[in-house]
Parts: structure tokens; sequence; C-alpha cells
């Protein structure tokens, strides 16, 4: 079974991404890591029930791994279009056991990755031309072998999420793949003119919303 396990704001830089964030929610992200298989870099939050949100950007100091990122962030220009239209809460990863034979029956999903490329400790499954799978409707797939510390390096700052809902011009579709899929936790569908996320948090300081 699909499980949520993290939401995704992916920024056209990391500054950006963490000032928005830090605008909605009234917390300062703490830094979470350089991917340098992939040429990204991120900040990350607990969100409680083994649940996180991650802030992701190209690593302009990072190397080209030579063959297409995750998260579309090949894509510059798409990913600042989106995040110029408020579409900044891009998507979301579902984490799933035995993810290979999952993508078999699911190619929508890409190909299954092991990273770190040297030496995986996980696997996340990526389209051919690194976009999020159909569009950002569908959740970016991550299997963690198992890993029980998965959350152990990730600040815990009070935040919690109370919601997650995805407005769609076709909602009754999107709910029917969701349910096609099994997917535990999806966010909630409503009716909007584009696909677009929006969660609500509790933070120390309140209830927040980011988008």
């Amino acid at each position: 079974m699909l499980s949520l396990d993290h939401l995704t704001v992916i920024a056209p830089t990391l500054t950006e991404g963490v000032k928005h964030v830090r605008e909605c929610l009234g917390i300062e992200v703490p830094f979470g890591t350089r991917h340098y298989y992939m040429g990204t870099h991120n900040h990350r939050l607990q969100l409680g029930e083994n649940v996180y949100l991650e802030i992701v950007a190209l690593d302009p100091g990072g190397v080209d791994p030579g063959r297409a990122r995750w998260f579309g962030v090949d894509d510059p220009k798409q990913i600042r279009y989106d995040w110029q239209q408020g579409r900044r809460l891009r998507g979301w990863v579902a984490a799933i056991d035995g993810i290979e034979d999952f993508v078999h029956q699911h190619p929508v999903f890409g190909e299954v990755v092991p990273l770190p490329f040297s030496e995986p400790e996980f696997a996340f499954a990526i389209p051919t031309n690194g976009s999020l799978p159909s569009g950002g409707i569908l959740p970016s797939l991550i299997d963690h072998r198992g890993d029980p510390t998965r959350m152990s390096d990730i600040p815990d700052l009070g935040a919690r999420l109370i919601s997650f809902r995805l407005q769609h011009p076709e909602p009754e579709k999107i709910q029917s793949i969701y349910d096609a899929l099994k997917i535990d936790r999806p966010p909630a569908i409503q009716t909007g003119t584009v696909l677009r996320y929006v969660v609500e948090i509790q933070t120390p300081s309140g209830l927040h919303t980011l988008w």
C-alpha cells in the first residue's frame, strides 16, 4: 500500500522556498542535506505521524547526475512558472515497500532508481524525463528499504499536519485513481480551476495554511 511520506515545496531556489514557508508558517525550516547524487538540496521539518515537509531545489553547486533529476528540477522555467502562479506546494511523496513490483504494474511512476548510486540506501521512482508523475496528480514514490531511522535526523519544531487537500477541475476522476491505487492518507480532493495543493499545519503560533 502507498502511504503519505512527505510533502514537497519545489522551489526555484532554496532561499525562495525557505522564505515562502517562513511567511506561511512562521517557522524557519532547518537545512537538511545536499543530494550529491541528484544535484539538489533541501530543508526538512517533521509534521507528525512519520510525515515531513521538504523544501527542495536545484543545487547551483551540485554535480549533474548524468540522468534526469527528480521533482522536475531540470525544467527551471516550469518551476518558476508554477511558483509565480502560486503552486509552490507542488507535490508529495508516497512510501511503499517493494517499489519494483509496484512500478512494474504502474509504469506511469517512472523508473526505479536506487540511491545513492554508489551505495544505495533507498529507491525512488523517477519518470524518464524527470517530471512529476501525471503532472503532479500522482505522488512520487520512495522505498525506504525498511530503514527505521529515516525520521531521526529531521527536526521536530512542533508543527503538525492537520489537513491535506488537492484542488482539481476533475475531482471525481482523481478520486477514482486514488481509490484504485489504495493510497493511505491521500489528499482530500476538491473542485478547483487548476491542480493545486493546500495544507493546514498547526504550529506553536497557531493554525497556518501552506500552498
